[in-house]
C-alpha cells in the first residue's frame, strides 16, 4: 500500500514543490477545500477527503475532516494488532504525514476593526485536531507546520525517510504551534471582554471579577550573546512582527540581554515626545503620552536610566543637547531618536563610544559615516512596530509573571495644580512639562533637573528621595540655578525642597498626596518657589 500525506494548508507557500516531492516518493496525497483545488488546478493527482471519507463537507466549511477515516488513519499505532484490527474492519488506510497550518486568526484579528462574527470564523477545527492528533502518534506519523519545515523534509525522505529523531522535533514544533494559537484566541477574547467591560479608573479589580489564566506562547526570536552577565545563558522571545523584535538591525555586534532593556528603556522615554517625524512625512508622529507632543528629541539612557535627554531643532541638535547633558555618563550608553538619523547626527555619534543607537530610520549618508564603527548597533524600528506591540507589561518573580498595563496614558497638564503662592512663568511651565516627561522614565526613587528642553541632572534609584536630589543637583552644578526640579513620588518630608532652593532651583513638580505635603508648600512659600502637584505618582522598579 501506498503510504499517504494528508495536506490541509491554509498558508499556500511551498504547497506545490511539496505535493510534487511527496508524489515523486510513492505518495498518495488527500486533500481538501482550497489546498485540493490549488493542488489539482497545478496538474497534480489528489483525492479529495469528501471522496476518501465518503461525507461531504458541511455546515459551510465547518466539517471537513473531522472524520473516523481521517482521525483513525492519523492515531492508529502501527505495532498495536488491536489498532490494525480496527483499522482493517473499518476499511480505514493508515496515514503517514499530516501537512496542516492553521487558519490565519492571528493575522485577521490584528485589524483593528474585525467584526466578532469574523474573528470567529477564523478559529480553526479540524486543523488544530490534526495536527495534534499527528503529533501525538509522531512515532509512525510526521506531522509538518510550516511552509519552512517542507525542505527538510524532502531532503530527509530522499535519504531514506523521516526517522524518529525528526519526528519527535516536528511534534515538538506542531504542539508549539497549535499552544500559540489558542494563546491567541485566549488573548483577543480576553481584549475584547476587558474593552467592552470599563475597568476601574485607579486600575483595582472588582472582588467578584474572574481573573483568566495567563495564555503566554512566544517564538523564539534568538538567543543572545549572553543574560546581564556573562555566566547567565540568555534567551529572546517575541514577535518579529511588533515592537523591538521588529526592528531591523542594520550593522554591529549581536544584540545583548541588557541592549535590549536598555533600548526598551531609551524607546520608551523618547516616545514621550513623539516618535516618527513631523506630519506630512509618511512616518506616523505623536506618542502614545499625549498626541499633541511632537518635537525632535534624543535619549542617552545607561543601565536602564536616562542620563541626557533633550529636543531640539532637529534630530542633530536634539542629540547634540542630550549628549551635552551627561558626557560622562553617555560613554557605552544606548542613544535613541525619534526622528530618522541624518548625515549631521551621525558625524555626533562617530566620535563616541556607544553600545547602541535606534530611530525610525537612518538616512544613507549616516549609514556611510557609521559603517567604519563596525561594532556599533544601529537598529531601525518602524512606528508602526511600536502601535502593534501589546499594552500589557509583564514581569518576572520567583516562580511567577507579573502583568501590568504599560505606564504610557497621556500626561494632562490641565488636571495639574498649582499650590504655591507663586505661579510658574510660562517658561517654568514649559520646563516642568518636559521634566514631568523624564522623570517617570527614571527608577525610583527618581529625581530630574532641567530647563530649556534639556535634562541637566538626574537622580535614580536611592533609598530616600533626598538622596536622588543630592545626586541630580550635584550633576546638574551651577546649570540647576532657575532650573526645575521634577520628583516621580511625594516629598515626606521638606527637606529635598529646602536642597533644591539651596541649589538655585526656581520651580518644583511632584504628584502630591503626603500627609506632610503643607510643609514642603510652606518651604517653597519662604524661598519664593513655584510647585505644581500632578496627582499622579510614576514609579518605576
Amino acid at each position: 500500500m501506498a503510504p499517504t500525506a494528508l495536506l490541509s494548508v491554509s498558508d499556500k507557500a511551498g504547497l506545490v514543490p511539496l505535493a510534487e516531492g511527496l508524489l515523486a516518493h510513492g505518495y498518495r496525497i488527500l486533500s481538501s477545500g482550497g489546498t485540493a483545488a490549488t493542488l489539482a488546478a497545478a496538474g497534480l493527482a489528489v483525492t479529495k477527503v469528501a471522496e476518501h471519507t465518503g461525507a461531504p463537507e458541511i455546515l459551510g466549511g465547518r466539517v471537513k475532516t473531522l472524520h473516523p477515516r481521517i482521525h483513525g488513519g492519523i492515531l492508529a499505532k502501527r505495532s498495536d494488532p488491536a489498532h490494525q484490527a480496527d483499522l482493517a474492519a473499518q476499511a480505514i488506510d493508515p496515514i503517514d504525514v499530516v501537512v496542516v497550518n492553521l487558519y490565519p486568526f492571528q493575522r485577521t484579528v490584528a485589524d483593528p476593526q474585525v467584526s466578532w462574527e469574523t474573528a470567529v470564523e477564523n478559529i480553526d477545527i479540524g486543523g488544530p485536531a490534526m495536527v495534534r492528533a499527528a503529533a501525538k502518534n509522531h512515532a509512525d506519523v510526521a506531522v509538518l507546520t510550516d511552509p519552512a519545515q517542507y525542505g527538510g523534509f524532502l531532503e530527509a525522505l530522499a535519504a531514506g525517510g523521516a526517522d524518529e529523531a525528526l519526528r519527535r522535533r516536528l511534534a515538538l514544533a506542531a504542539f508549539s504551534h497549535t499552544a500559540a494559537y489558542d494563546a491567541a484566541i485566549a488573548a483577543w477574547l480576553a481584549g475584547r471582554l476587558g474593552a467592552e467591560e470599563p475597568s476601574p479608573a485607579d486600575g483595582a479589580r472588582a472582588e467578584a471579577e474572574v481573573i483568566p489564566p495567563l495564555q503566554l506562547t512566544l517564538p523564539a526570536r534568538q538567543s543572545l550573546r549572553y543574560g546581564e552577565n556573562p555566566h547567565q545563558m540568555a534567551l529572546w522571545y517575541g514577535s518579529t512582527a511588533a515592537g523591538l523584535g521588529a526592528a531591523r538591525q542594520l550593522q554591529g555586534k549581536e544584540l545583548s540581554t541588557n541592549n535590549l532593556l536598555d533600548l526598551d528603556a531609551a524607546l520608551a522615554t523618547v516616545r514621550e515626545f513623539g516618535y516618527g517625524g513631523p506630519a506630512g512625512t509618511g512616518i506616523s508622529a505623536g506618542g502614545p503620552t499625549d498626541p499633541a507632543i511632537n518635537l525632535p528629541a534624543a535619549v542617552v539612557v545607561k543601565h536602564t536610566n536616562p542620563c541626557g535627554v533633550a529636543t531640539g531643532s532637529g534630530a542633530a541638535e536634539a542629540l547634540l543637547r542630550a549628549l551635552d547633558a551627561d558626557r560622562v555618563s553617555a560613554f557605552g550608553g544606548i542613544v535613541a531618536l525619534n526622528r530618522p538619523v541624518d548625515a549631521a547626527a551621525a558625524e555626533h555619534l562617530a566620535g563616541l563610544f556607544l553600545e547602541c543607537v535606534v530611530a525610525p530610520a537612518f538616512e544613507p549618508a549616516a549609514r556611510e559615516r557609521l559603517a567604519a564603527k563596525a561594532n556599533l548597533r544601529l537598529l531601525e524600528l518602524a512606528p508602526a512596530a511600536i502601535a502593534a506591540a501589546d499594552r500589557q507589561q509583564l514581569r518576572s518573580v520567583l516562580g511567577g509573571v507579573l502583568a501590568q498595563d504599560l505606564d504610557d496614558q497621556p500626561i494632562d497638564p490641565a488636571s495639574w495644580q498649582v499650590v504655591s503662592q507663586r505661579q510658574p512663568s510660562e517658561a517654568e511651565w514649559a520646563d516642568l512639562r518636559f521634566a514631568w516627561r523624564v522623570v517617570r522614565h527614571v527608577r525610583s526613587n527618581a529625581i530630574a533637573v532641567a530647563a530649556a528642553g534639556q535634562s541637566l541632572g538626574i537622580g535614580a534609584g536611592q533609598m530616600n528621595r533626598v538622596g536622588s536630589a543630592q545626586i541630580a543637583l550635584a550633576a546638574a552644578g551651577e546649570r540647576a540655578r532657575g532650573a526645575v526640579l521634577a520628583s516621580d513620588g511625594f516629598f515626606p518630608f521638606d527637606d529635598t525642597v529646602r536642597l533644591a532652593a539651596s541649589h538655585g532651583i526656581s520651580a518644583v513638580i511632584q504628584p502630591g498626596g503626603s500627609v506632610r505635603d503643607g510643609d514642603s508648600i510652606q518651604v517653597c512659600n519662604e524661598l519664593g518657589l513655584a510647585m505644581v502637584t500632578t496627582g499622579r505618582r510614576h514609579f518605576l522598579h
